[in-house]
């Protein structure tokens, strides 16, 4: 979706907000745990990108309605502040569910400009049954090996052995983490947020999050607002689609951004020797497609696993080039092997991945009621595949366990706030996997925010990612609490970068954005 700069905001008014505390709703969510909390024992974990990143562990309820109940351990790090100005704890997370935040701590301290990050203790975390924290959750290893099914469900056999793999991983799951997966959820790891907080020795959280890490952010200030100093939501998860309605119209976004880079293709075709017409470009795609479906690309790039391959640039164009290669090569040169790395590079899900998706399905149906009868899944996503081919059935079967989860759902939470000091928003336009309607809803339901938005853009997490105008907005925000006040739709607008250039590895092609390929190193993908 593109809107023009005129539509989407109006003369940008400059302001710095003040707050003043406001005490939570009698009875919110959480607000009963007294428990005092030990301090973190912090110690060096440095790596060799950041030097100075630390680590500890801190031990939480299970069940935070029983504070004295059974522990679980999350894993920390931080990057302590180093200037005499100190703004407290930057809490930072990359989404998922399930994505580990522990680096990208390491990863914002250094993107931020250097005076910003120094008034900060820069806190990442990975959230209950994520990575380091313990227990950490792997329902069924292996779950994504090569080859599966083709996603697509022609025939009642192929249907039936992807229904039969859902199935089984939720039983999966049931069976390991039966006594967990009740609290496997966003409310819950927005407690342990507030147990973090309470732990660092804070009044008051800055919290800094990408994609499904934006839901999180509101729904914690949704229950702690008296807590909340300052909130970046960038790329935007729309609260009032959580979860299977999101994921519905992720496939209609993902299918335009599939075409995006089509087009790319056409534009270059004295490179990659595909034609310049987008529509046959994907033509000669899907038909690559149905080949791999009948013969596995070195015999273990099926038909799911292109998709699974080819999604990921659907998140980040920084990718495109490799992809584009690597599909010339197999088109062009019957050539297997760059479609091959391509998938081992962008596809293949290893034992942390097995563990991101664990943590994935088991937060996504828990937080909120799926259909139960398969019937509904499959009127649902073949009338979207019918506009939307790319990746309707794949994203379907990838959330199907939630119709099998042997745990009851919790309803989502309503995020509106009225309470909560100037928060700041942060949305491409063409953004699949968080689209553009679902920041323009958190802006409308979260009283005082602004929203920023990079028009023209596809990315999906575009701070720290190389728009230095998308930057000055946080830099200025963290600063000091500045944010753009406009009349339109947005409060500013900021221009996209342009995409690549052709280049010979999906390495190369990132390379004119070390910090976007970076930053999307650590975001992943599948939010």
């Amino acid at each position: 979706m593109r809107k023009s700069a005129a539509a989407l905001c109006g003369a940008a008014v400059v302001m710095a907000g003040t707050f003043t505390a406001v005490p939570a709703e009698a009875g919110a969510p959480g607000t009963a745990n007294t428990v005092r909390t030990a301090k973190p024992a912090w110690r060096s974990c440095a790596t060799e990108d950041y030097p100075t990143l630390q680590c500890a562990s801190l031990k939480v309820p299970l069940d935070h309605r029983r504070p004295h109940g059974q522990k679980i351990t999350l894993a920390l790090s931080r990057v302590p502040h180093t200037a005499r100005t100190f703004q407290g704890p930057l809490l930072v997370n990359p989404g998922g569910p399930g994505g580990s935040g522990l680096t990208l701590a390491g990863f914002v301290a250094s993107s931020l400009p250097a005076k910003v990050a120094a008034q900060y203790d820069v806190i990442g975390f990975d959230p209950r049954g994520v990575g380091a924290s313990e227990p950490a959750l792997d329902c069924r290893p292996g779950h994504f090996d090569a080859v599966r099914p083709d996603s697509l469900p022609t025939t009642p056999a192929i249907e039936k052995a992807n229904l039969d793999r859902a199935r089984d991983f939720a039983a999966a799951c049931g069976k390991k983490y039966g006594h967990l997966l009740p609290y496997i959820d966003t409310p819950s790891a927005v407690r342990d947020m507030d147990a973090i907080r309470q732990a660092l020795g804070a009044k008051e959280i800055n919290y800094f999050g990408y994609s499904y890490g934006t839901y999180l952010g509101a729904v914690y200030a949704k229950f702690f607002p008296e807590r909340v100093r300052r909130l970046v939501l960038d790329s935007v998860v729309d609260p009032a689609d959580v979860w299977y309605e999101a994921n519905l119209n992720q496939d209609v976004a993902f299918d335009d951004r599939h075409r995006a880079f089509l087009a790319w293709v056409a534009e270059h075709d004295a490179t990659y020797r595909l034609g310049t017409d987008p529509e046959k470009i994907e033509a000669t795609w899907y038909a690559m497609r149905a080949a791999l479906a009948k013969k596995p690309a070195g015999g273990t790039v099926g038909a799911s696993e292109l998709e699974d391959t080819f999604i990921p640039g659907g998140y980040y164009n920084g990718y495109w080039p490799g992809l584009a290669e690597a599909f010339a090569a197999y088109v062009n040169d019957k050539d297997p092997e760059p479609l091959v790395e391509a998938y081992e590079d962008f596809g293949a899900v290893d034992a942390s991945g097995d563990n991101g998706y664990s943590v994935y399905t088991s937060v996504q149906c828990r937080d909120a009621a799926w259909p139960r009868d398969w019937k509904q899944w499959r009127k649902d996503n073949w009338a979207v595949h019918d506009k939307a081919p790319f990746m309707t059935w794949s994203n379907a079967w990838y959330n199907a366990p939630c119709a099998f989860w042997p745990t009851g759902s919790l309803r989502p939470v309503n995020v509106a706030n009225g309470k909560l000091p100037p928060a700041l928003l942060f949305q491409a336009t063409g953004d699949a996997a968080t689209p553009y309607e679902g920041a323009v809803t958190a802006h409308r339901l979260l009283a005082r925010s602004s929203l920023v938005v990079e028009e023209g853009g596809g990315n999906h997490g575009v701070t720290l990612s190389g728009n230095a105008c998308l930057d000055e907005h946080l830099a200025a925000y963290l600063t000091d609490g500045t944010v753009p006040r406009g009349h339109g739709e947005a409060d500013a607008v900021c221009e996209a970068l342009p995409d690549p250039e052709p280049a010979a590895t999906a390495a190369e092609g990132a390379s004119a954005s070390s910090h976007g390929s970076a930053l999307h190193g650590l975001l992943g993908f599948r939010h």
